[in-house]
């Protein structure tokens, strides 16, 4: 059977040396057909809110904060969208924050390809700083009792409009909403605590739940501790076209939006797998080993205890270099030691979160992976470097017989789950 997988920005084309194989993947919504049109719908009768023109007066300050490179959000058409639904507000009354929350900044060139050369060359750009404290402002406390701190700018601003994706998240049940202010734009430390061990392994902080989901209740509590007041969130397809706008009130466009990505996402397995192929969705979530993990959790959902998942992911932006992923990583023997230091470690260690999750999939199963990535760093990961993905899976068959396979073409935009 021959499949296309996503794989960085042009794809990877396989032969699956099988015919036992199912192709776990979304429902196909086509894109809307006037994407503009469609935006200036939403932002004129939004979803628990009045209008976005009618909250926003000419004098005001507005802070827009986008997603960083890592997410596939189209920016470069939202951001003139949202511009010219508010021609009454002077382009110096913006800013731009970058959310990258524990992630590096971007770069100008990456910039200028995420909101479009007219965008940069106009409007305020910034990227936050989850690390220097000249640049934040405290806001509040955790539920806990914790300080949180969010970006000055954002927080400075007379309104506030934050932008999302709303796809399956392997913590937060799915992104969007009150996740792109926090963690994308808080300090550190809270965010480190927000990624403690006790809340990432609890069952409830998984793909597509957000009731009960302590990982979603943290984003919604420290997300709101300064209100924002209107929240622009898409879905997309595998084309990257816009299959539904979810603009307004933050809960309540999230709350459908989530639901339209669940109807259309999850997809039931009568059956584990012993081999399953997993992608992370091609660029720009598979730019880094890193990002990869989600494409690897899905892939865990519905592999078989012992069994193999190849994973397809570019990396082209390495583990990456910055951070403590890849020193975490490097540094353990295995994965059970890997949470042994996590479960003891008096407070969270940077990116633990990531090699947490990791760890319990290497607990799992084995995982190869297809990508950039130099082989003996992948071997350093406690991973198989894969070369050529048809013939491992050859391989794979011979050892194991004629056995079932999944195959998640684009990774983590899929939530497979077994029936019981």
């Amino acid at each position: 059977m021959r499949l296309s997988l996503q794989y960085g920005r042009d794809g990877l084309e396989i032969d699956v040396p099988s015919n036992r194989v199912t192709v776990v993947e979304p429902i196909f919504v086509p894109g809307i057909p006037d994407e503009a049109a469609g935006f200036k719908a939403a932002v004129t009768k939004p979803i628990g809110s009045k209008p976005l023109a009618e909250i926003i007066q000419a004098h005001e300050r507005v802070a827009i904060v986008i997603p960083d490179h890592t997410r596939p959000l189209p920016r470069e058409r939202l951001l003139p969208w949202l511009f010219a639904a508010l021609p009454h507000v002077p382009a110096g009354n913006f800013v731009i924050i970058n959310g990258t929350g524990s992630h590096r900044p971007n770069t100008e060139p990456e910039l200028r390809l995420m909101v479009g050369d007219a965008v940069v060359d106009r409007y305020r750009i910034i990227n936050h700083d989850a690390f220097d404290p000249a640049t934040l402002t405290p806001v509040g406390r955790t539920v806990d009792g914790r300080p949180v701190s969010l970006n000055r700018a954002y927080v400075e601003a007379d309104r506030r409009i934050v932008m999302g994706f709303i796809e399956p998240h392997f913590m937060a049940g799915f992104s969007g909403g009150y996740k792109g202010i926090f963690p994308a734009v808080a300090d550190i430390d809270a965010i480190k605590h927000y990624h403690r061990a006790q809340v990432i392994g609890d069952p409830l902080s998984t793909w597509g739940v957000l009731e009960n989901n302590p990982t979603q209740a943290q984003i919604r509590a420290n997300g709101s501790l300064v209100p924002v007041d209107f929240c622009i969130n898409v879905t997309q397809n595998r084309r990257r076209e816009i299959t539904g706008f979810f603009c307004g009130d933050v809960l309540a466009a999230h709350a459908e939006g989530c639901a339209f990505a669940k109807r259309t996402a999850m997809v039931a397995c009568p059956q584990a797998f012993p081999i399953v192929v997993t992608t992370n969705g091609g660029f720009p979530l598979d730019q880094n080993l890193y990002q990869t993990v989600k494409g690897m959790s899905a892939a865990a959902q519905i592999v078989a205890p012992g069994g193999l998942i190849l994973a397809a992911a570019e990396c082209s932006d390495g583990f990456p270099e910055h951070g403590n992923f890849k020193k975490f990583v490097f540094s353990h023997a295995s994965a059970d030691a890997m949470l042994a230091t996590i479960n003891h470690a008096p407070v969270p260690i940077l990116d633990q979160w990531q090699v947490q999750l990791f760890a319990l999939i290497l607990q799992r199963a084995r995982v190869g992976v297809y990508s950039r990535l130099a082989p003996e760093d992948v071997r350093r990961a406690h991973l198989e470097p894969v070369a050529d993905l048809a013939k491992r899976l050859a391989e794979e068959i011979r050892t194991l017989g004629d056995v079932p396979i999944a195959v998640l073409p684009e990774g983590p935009m899929t939530i497979p789950y077994l029936e019981r």
